[in-house]
């Protein structure tokens, strides 16, 4: 495998794990084999992706910052990048309520199939969980948000991934007072900063080469712990509602690409396709920033100064992928639970609330059906069939996550093109190598 693109080498690791998890589901102690055995490389992978996210999210953006001669271009770059983020959230949410209202996935399901789910999920505590963190989040007032980015204690912050918005605003504030007391003060600092950066980059190279065998264990464990088929063939036609609208979403962001930065956008998908593999195995945008970084950095050229920014900060309140889910499964639980709620000023407000719980939301697995239940409450959804609607989308929630998490990072990626392109800082590629200095230590 040596001589193959790292992207084929994901690939072929991913189709192995599916086959090999689906092997295991006939044998008996299948499951638990790949649970003991196999699993547990594919988290320790993960581990180590999210062990440098915040490190790098810390030297990079300060590197980026300070490497900025007019304080202004910053302010260009993230009123550019905000706007944009908001503008393609709403284009994500918008085509999936209008293939789940001309598709009506929800009409295909019978009585006896809600029944089945409520007995299998509607308890489940991957469920009760949700509903308890939504119903935390919906008593939080309308500026929760603002004081939740903003930390008490800058190490804490740096302590939990899912504080990454607390850890940006440090950044930035760091960063931006470095440039406000002089380059000759800065320099010592600015010198740490751009020394850690390249030492985490180098990091990245090098937890990379276990890629290949990370999501082949990951894959595995997914196939082999998957629920009752006959449900998952019940909700094939929302599941395929949902992959379609992702799909478009791809083709949109390639047009996008295409038309502004002049790219070819094949070659801009094949550029990212080792960050898009990994955020299908992981189904976490957190885990996966640190290759989208080096990717959008070394492979498409995208300057630091943008990337730094635009990046980590998609991460977290770029969630395209997850927002189109939003409106699908919405619609879809009113489509079989509460088909009078379908009224066009409900679709409006799932809109608008689907953008705001984009935001700040946390780049993990499961954060999507969180931002469901505030989605459903936002519309007067009934309460008493919170569970039901959940158990309806949670068989199939996991496979979706994955693709809707490919969505998310190609989104990141288009918008920092987009905004490097707008401020002139999209150059050529330089890719590195993980043993480009090895003979100097040997």
């Amino acid at each position: 495998m040596g001589k193959l693109a790292l992207h084929w080498k994901i690939l072929i690791g991913m189709l192995l794990g599916l086959v090999f998890g689906f092997a295991m589901t006939y044998f008996d102690g299948g499951k638990t084999f790949v649970a003991n055995w196999i699993e547990p490389f594919g988290a320790i992978f993960v581990k180590l992706l999210k062990l440098i996210a915040v490190p790098l999210i810390l030297a990079s953006l300060i590197k980026g910052i300070s490497d900025l001669k007019d304080i202004s271009k910053f302010r260009k770059i993230g009123l550019r990048t905000i706007g944009i983020y908001v503008l393609t959230t709403v284009v994500a949410i918008s085509v999936g309520l209008v293939l789940v209202n001309t598709l009506q996935p929800g009409n295909g399901i019978d009585a006896e199939t809600i029944e089945k789910l409520s007995q299998t999920y509607a308890n489940d505590s991957g469920v009760t969980d949700k509903l308890d963190e939504a119903l935390k989040q919906k008593n939080n007032g309308p500026l929760q948000f603002l004081k939740d980015m903003v930390p008490d204690n800058a190490v804490a912050a740096m302590s939990d991934n899912k504080l990454m918005l607390q850890v940006i605003f440090f950044t930035i504030f760091l960063g931006i007072s470095m440039l406000l007391v002089g380059e000759e003060k800065a320099r010592p600092l600015k010198s740490f900063f751009d020394s850690l950066n390249e030492v985490v980059l180098k990091m990245v190279d090098l937890i990379m080469l276990s890629a290949p065998y990370a999501v082949f264990a990951l894959l595995a464990n997914v196939v082999s712990s998957s629920g009752d088929p006959d449900l998952l063939v019940a909700l094939l036609k929302y599941a395929g509602v949902v992959v379609l609208g992702l799909l478009l979403m791809i083709v949109f962001y390639a047009v996008l690409v295409s038309l502004y930065t002049g790219k070819n956008p094949l070659w801009f998908l094949k550029q990212i396709s080792p960050a898009q593999l990994l955020a299908f195995s992981t189904s976490s945008s957190a885990a996966t920033l640190p290759v989208t970084m080096e990717r959008v950095e070394e492979h498409i050229g995208v300057d630091k100064e943008v990337s730094s920014f635009v990046l980590p900060v998609g991460a977290t309140i770029n969630m395209d992928g997850t927002s189109l889910y939003q409106g699908v499964a919405a619609v879809f639980a009113m489509q079989v639970l509460w088909p009078e709620g379908l009224v066009f000023s409900n679709q409006l407000i799932i809109v608008l609330t689907a953008l705001l719980a984009s935001i700040g939301s946390a780049a993990v697995p499961g954060a999507g059906m969180v931002m469901l239940v505030i989605v459903l409450e936002s519309i007067g959804f009934p309460p008493e069939l919170y569970p039901i609607a959940l158990a309806l989308i949670f068989a199939v929630d996991r496979p979706l996550d994955m693709c809707r998490t490919v969505v998310n990072v190609t989104g990141d990626a288009t918008v920092s093109m987009i905004v490097a392109k707008s401020v002139g800082k999209l150059g050529d590629p330089k890719p590195k190598e993980w043993d480009d200095h090895l003979e100097e230590v040997r």
